[in-house]
């Protein structure tokens, strides 16, 4: 007679305390073992019998047997936010201190600190049981529950140890802040109210021109009055590295004898940093070209000069040629300093005679220049006397050459022939670049130096005049000419002399829409009122080549009607011009510029802004009285 198999209650592998929740959970669990185990049996037996088995019919094979499905692992939940320091410290203080607050002697403890103590750490015990009870999901189905009563101060305690009452605070308990970062790495992070207008300047910078002003659209993505991340310490801690890119070990690791290279995409003025910089490759520069006259006293302000009221932005570099410039030339660069703002500092400065030229760039693009040269020529019989002349500065941003030349011609109105002499003389006298390797030697000519760069742009006082009485020339200007200046410039001798490329051949100049700039009386908007009758004439003038075709476009060209200190009016330029990687194969400036004359702007700029700010004070507080 076969054996039958005993079968195992499956509710007996649950514990005791198991709730009826669990029971009728579990039912059809049951049942469908049993259903399994008698379909077994009932197979094994037919079998033995068909084959005559003498083993024991009623045995059935371990891998027969069914076996209740395993239950599915809980999924483990990623936290929510990682475990602080000080909550682990909780943690720890409150699993230290339940044994510490038995009483072994069941007396208990009437100690007011005891009292505090354990109200403390009841409320760190709730806060810790809730942020266990949002990553624990296997809790309610655990086999062996842990049994009520074991922790102190949870109802059904069966410890005989008396209960702690709870103390109530006497005052309200300030609230804790969710962010867990100190205060001085808020305050470190904290973004000075004084560049806050560049929020607004920065989106519409999207829309006009990406600049190199990047860095301050992504450094302002959150709204003005919260200038920290209060979202949990590791986004803090992510701030600190402000605006640079993270760079993993395992890239440093893996490095190759290609990056750093002259041709990588890991150089200095490679693409890849061109890009982060100028992510359409355009650079803004301002060109400016103005003859003082000699004067020792300046304007009281070079803002409407510099800094046109009528421009969205800044732009990323300023070139200042000067002729017949001021006695004290380094008040004159101290001015430009203090009106340019920190912002700037002076790449370049040189002189020759009473020529100057400066330089004034970005701060944060100092790094990508080379090395600046200059040189000089005089166009002056004798060469001690250097009025007219030539001043060249010539130095590569990122893989695109740039020559600046300011000069000053010879004088009068028919000497158009000696203007031209002048003007080969310059081109053949200038020995640039020298140290500086030339960006495309094919093309270069060692007869002018224009050729030898990729960007050239020449300002000055070119004194050609216009070919036509004062009479005429003063009947044209009493008409309403608006922007329409053709009736001028058709007498113009530059314009005629380009046209036959007989003098700046394969320059440009954008469309005059402005006033002649010469000559006017000092302080007003007249010309010359003198006996010699000076004809009104367009001598200060820019003008530009380019290698590639298209590599400039001009934004902006006009006169500066409000600086009334000469017989000259300045004349400026805004140009975009197209920036090319290059290599790392120059010697680069290295960050230097003209530190002392920085300090020096900058300290004089705030003093007269203090100055300014005391003088409306007292405006506002003074008060008239009046005798009726």
């Amino acid at each position: 007679m076969p054996l039958r198999m005993e079968r195992q209650n499956p509710g007996a592998v649950f514990a005791s305390g198991e709730d009826n929740v669990s029971e009728r959970k579990y039912s059809g669990i049951r049942e469908w073992i049993e259903m399994q185990v008698d379909q077994t049996l009932t197979h094994s037996m037919n079998e033995s019998v068909r084959r005559g088995s003498t083993e024991n019919p009623g045995a059935v094979p371990s891998d027969v047997v069914p076996r209740p499905p395993c239950k599915p692992k809980p999924r483990e939940r990623r936290l929510e936010r990682a475990v602080s320091l000080d909550e682990r410290h909780w943690r720890r203080r409150f699993k230290a201190s339940q044994d510490s607050l038995r009483d072994p002697d069941e007396t208990g403890s009437s100690s007011g600190s005891l009292q505090e103590e354990s109200a403390v750490l009841e409320s760190a015990a709730q806060f810790t049981d809730e942020f266990k009870g949002q990553n624990s999901c296997s809790q309610s189905l655990s086999l062996n529950p842990m049994k009520p009563g074991i922790v102190l101060g949870y109802p059904g305690n069966s410890s005989p140890s008396p209960r702690l009452s709870q103390i109530a605070p006497k005052h309200a308990l300030p609230q804790i802040e969710m962010n867990v970062t100190s205060r001085a790495l808020r305050t470190a992070n904290r973004i000075d109210p004084d560049y806050m207008d560049y929020k607004e300047a920065s989106s519409q910078l999207r829309c006009l021109r990406q600049s190199s002003s990047l860095s301050d659209t992504r450094l302002h993505n959150n709204s003005s009055s919260s200038m920290v991340c209060n979202q949990c310490s590791s986004d803090s801690m992510k701030s600190t590295y402000s605006l640079l890119t993270p760079i993993r070990p395992k890239d440093m690791r893996n490095r190759s004898y290609l990056e750093g290279s002259l041709l990588a995409s890991g150089a200095l003025l490679g693409a890849e940093e061109l890009e982060r910089y100028f992510p359409d490759r355009r650079l803004a520069i301002f060109i400016a070209t103005w003859n003082m006259q000699g004067k020792k006293e300046l304007p009281e302000s070079l803002d409407d000069f510099l800094l046109p009221s009528d421009d969205d932005f800044a732009q990323d570099v300023y070139v200042i040629g000067v002729q017949e410039g001021c006695p004290d030339r380094r008040e004159w660069e101290i001015r430009l300093q203090e009106t340019l703002g920190p912002h700037y500092v002076l790449l370049h400065s040189s002189g020759h005679g009473v020529l100057y030229l400066s330089v004034f760039i970005r701060r944060d693009l100092i790094w990508f220049c080379s090395e600046v040269e200059s040189d000089t020529v005089t166009t002056r019989i004798v060469s001690q006397i250097k009025t007219k002349g030539a001043l060249a500065v010539s130095f590569t941003f990122f893989g695109t050459s740039f020559l600046f030349i300011t000069s000053h011609f010879t004088s009068g109105d028919s000497k158009v022939a000696d203007r031209i002499l002048d003007y080969k003389k310059i081109i053949e006298g200038l020995q640039l670049p020298r140290n500086i390797p030339d960006t495309n030697p094919y093309r270069s000519n060692s007869a002018d130096v224009t050729s030898r760069f990729d960007e050239v742009f020449w300002f000055g006082d070119f004194n050609f005049r216009l070919n036509k009485e004062r009479s005429i020339v003063n009947s044209i200007l009493q008409s309403k000419l608006e922007k329409d200046m053709s009736r001028l410039v058709q007498y113009d001798q530059l314009t005629k002399e380009m046209n036959g490329e007989t003098i700046f051949k394969g320059f440009q100049e954008a469309e005059i829409q402005f006033l002649p700039t010469y000559k006017f009386d000092i302080g007003c908007d007249v010309y010359d009122s003198s006996s010699k009758q000076r004809t009104p004439s367009y001598t200060d003038r820019v003008v530009y080549k380019s290698r590639n075709k298209d590599d400039i476009r001009v934004l902006k060209y006009a006169s500066c009607s409000l600086i009334n200190t000469s017989d000259h009016r300045p004349v400026f330029g805004l140009f975009e011009i197209r920036i090319r990687p290059g290599r790392d194969n120059i010697p680069l400036a290295a960050g230097q510029f003209d530190r002392e004359l920085y300090l020096l702007g900058i300290k004089r700029r705030s003093t007269r802004k203090v100055q300014h700010r005391q003088l409306e004070k007292n405006q506002k507080t003074s008060s008239v009285c009046s005798i009726s």
